[in-house]
């Protein structure tokens, strides 16, 4: 099965600019005849991408990115050949923006009408299969599976019973200025199976902000592991069970997660890693080697520290003997 990977937020057609000032009543400041070809976060922008910033903390960040639109709440100078949107609520704008282009689809049955399911692929009853789902070929859905709205699943893959893919992204604009309480960012993005993977029973994994989150061809995960937003994982990954896995985060390929690792956002683990179980990720890790420990450390020099730690005892009473 062919696996698009265009990110699922990228307009079908470009899309003018003055059009999206005009949708969300925004002051438009200088290249103003540019084209919009779709919308991001800001951990995934691309030229030609139209995202939004609200805090000053941000900006910088923003301005210099990669996207040629940003949608910002201060008047501010423009780099050169971009464009600012300038509102009251950029977070708001960009909401409208989203749900315009990707609205709610109601399901009403358990199995859309509009799915594309592959030659020799089995449903079990029970699963449910959303709006505009592509599975491949020869592929295993056990019952109570969930497979959400756009998402596509490859040939061959086996997906056990009770796990989700596509759910929302636990994604929330967290300004404290808000009267109420955090506001969602609508999810767009897609999950990507690619062929051969296999995903055990109870895992969760969330859809992309507005990329997409992909497992790659060939990995196997035990049950009950969660994989966040916009995460991107290898070919030939094995993950045991209760991994968590935080969103924005880069798994390249071979690397093997063992039982109860906790990876946090936005980071990159390198090609063939080996991640002991138990181990806490708090930054990024380079490729061929084994880690263990929290934070995560060459499982070696962890072993010898513990080593170590628990001769303190006999080394204290030495010293306090002299």
């Amino acid at each position: 099965m062919y696996l698009c990977k265009k990110i699922i937020m990228k307009f079908s057609t470009p899309v003018s600019l003055l059009w999206i000032a005009e949708l969300i009543q925004a002051k438009l400041v200088g290249n103003t005849q540019e084209l919009v070809t779709g919308i991001n976060e800001i951990h995934k922008v691309e030229k030609g991408d139209l995202v939004f910033v609200d805090h000053p903390k941000y900006y910088d960040k923003c301005l210099n990115s990669a996207a040629s639109f940003i949608i910002i709440n201060k008047e501010t100078n423009v780099p050169e050949g971009k464009a600012l949107l300038i509102v009251e609520n950029p977070f708001e704008a960009y909401c409208k923006i989203a749900n315009y282009f990707r609205p709610f689809e109601a399901a009403t049955k358990m199995i859309s009408d509009t799915a594309v399911i592959g030659e020799g692929s089995f449903i079990y009853p029970g699963a449910f299969i959303g709006n505009q789902v592509r599975i491949g070929k020869n592929t295993i859905i056990y019952p109570n599976v969930s497979i959400m709205d756009h998402c596509i699943i490859g040939d061959e893959a086996v997906i056990q019973a009770g796990t989700i893919i596509g759910s929302d992204a636990f994604y929330y604009n967290t300004k404290k200025d808000r009267e109420n309480w955090y506001k969602k960012m609508p999810s767009c993005g897609r999950v990507i199976i690619e062929n051969g993977v296999e995903i055990g029973a109870g895992c969760t994994i969330d859809r992309g902000v507005t990329h997409d989150t992909i497992i790659g061809k060939g990995t196997k995960m035990d049950n009950i592991v969660h994989i966040g937003h916009d995460t991107v994982i290898g070919k030939n990954c094995l993950i045991a069970a209760n991994v968590v896995i935080a969103g924005v985060v880069n798994i390249e390929d071979g690397v093997t997660i063992w039982g109860q690792v906790v990876i946090n956002k936005t980071l990159t683990i390198g090609a063939n890693a080996v991640l002991l179980g138990r181990t806490g990720v708090v930054s990024n890790l380079e490729g061929g080697k084994t880690y263990w420990g929290t934070p995560a450390q060459e499982a070696g020099i962890a072993r010898r520290e513990l080593v170590w730690i628990k001769r303190i005892p006999q080394i204290w009473e030495k010293v306090m003997g002299k």
